[in-house]
């Protein structure tokens, strides 16, 4: 199947700020395919538009897309909590209900980052381990990757909207998760993160939010806005027309949202079964396998945070 055209905004885009050019995208897809087939330890994915993605997500340098294709491989072995809920999962639509995370359908232009509300007090922590919310957030990503050019090429804005949070929630965030999660939405994920604006923020926030800036490279901790109940402050970031009903908006109720993506996933689900195919066998990696000790610096006993 031929990778989809860009719309021509998109187009100019991804020319100016990505370093796009059709014959870099075919010369790329080639050569990460063979680069791929060389490779022992790495089942990766060889779809054109999927290619695609990482060389956009890393302004079409071979090298970064190269190692980022690993480490989005290897996470699967190193990290597997973090997909531990897959699509044939009962409890993967149960806990999509719950609407942890919507991805708005729509943008401030055509040319602006896409926008994912996310809500962890919409799940109960008595009820849900943090890491199966997080696996079924994991589904959503990765078919935005598969079909969503523009926040491929735009990259994404995060609401990271804390009301009804509490110290069950705080409490399962323990400092080796949170790191586990930097890597994979910093530093495996080709989608570029364009800002995180907190609200509701609880008592407790602070601790969870400062050691989550160390984890950060110094151009992320610079895009992180906390507006706690200032949704006027909010709005000069993310325009008020494309918000759902319930954050003040037009853009459609989160039911109508949440609908739309369950669809979405249901039409997926032989890509989605596929793709539980991919990963690494560390064992086969050429050198010095990867662990979950050398990347995420677990020492089987990390305490967790202490909350004032």
């Amino acid at each position: 199947m031929p990778i989809r055209p860009l719309t021509p905004e998109l187009a100019e885009k991804a020319r100016l700020e990505l370093n796009e050019d059709p014959k870099h995208l075919q010369d790329g897809i080639a050569y990460l395919r063979d680069w791929i087939s060389k490779q022992p330890h790495l089942r990766a994915r060889t779809d054109e538009q999927w290619l695609a993605a990482f060389l956009r997500g890393c302004k079409f340098s071979l090298e970064r897309t190269k190692e980022k294709i690993d480490l989005y491989y290897s996470l699967r072995s190193t990290a597997p909590e973090l997909s531990c809920v897959k699509y044939s999962d009962p409890r993967c639509k149960v806990i999509f209900q719950h609407g942890f995370q919507i991805m708005l359908p729509k943008a401030a232009s055509p040319t602006s980052p896409k926008v994912a509300i996310i809500r962890p007090g919409a799940c109960d922590p008595a009820k849900f381990k943090i890491t199966e919310v997080l696996s079924v957030s994991y589904i959503k990503q990765q078919l935005s990757l598969l079909n969503d050019d523009q926040m491929v090429v735009c990259g994404a804005t995060s609401i990271l909207d804390l009301e009804g949070c509490t110290m069950g929630h705080f409490a399962q965030m323990t400092p080796s998760l949170m790191k586990k999660m930097v890597v994979s939405g910093q530093d495996a994920t080709p989608i570029r993160m364009k800002g995180v604006h907190y609200l509701n923020t609880p008592p407790g926030f602070e601790t969870i939010f400062n050691f989550m800036k160390t984890l950060l490279n110094e151009k992320n901790r610079t895009r992180l806005h906390v507006h706690n109940k200032n949704y006027e402050a909010l709005y000069q970031h993310v325009p008020k027309e494309i918000l759902p009903v319930e954050y003040g908006g037009s853009g459609g109720t989160v039911q109508e949202i949440k609908d739309h993506w369950w669809k979405e996933i249901e039409a997926h689900k032989d890509w989605l079964e596929e793709d539980l195919q991919f990963g690494t066998d560390e064992a086969r990696r050429p050198g010095k396998p990867r662990t979950a000790e050398e990347m995420f610096g677990i020492d089987g006993s990390f305490r967790q945070l202490e909350f004032d």
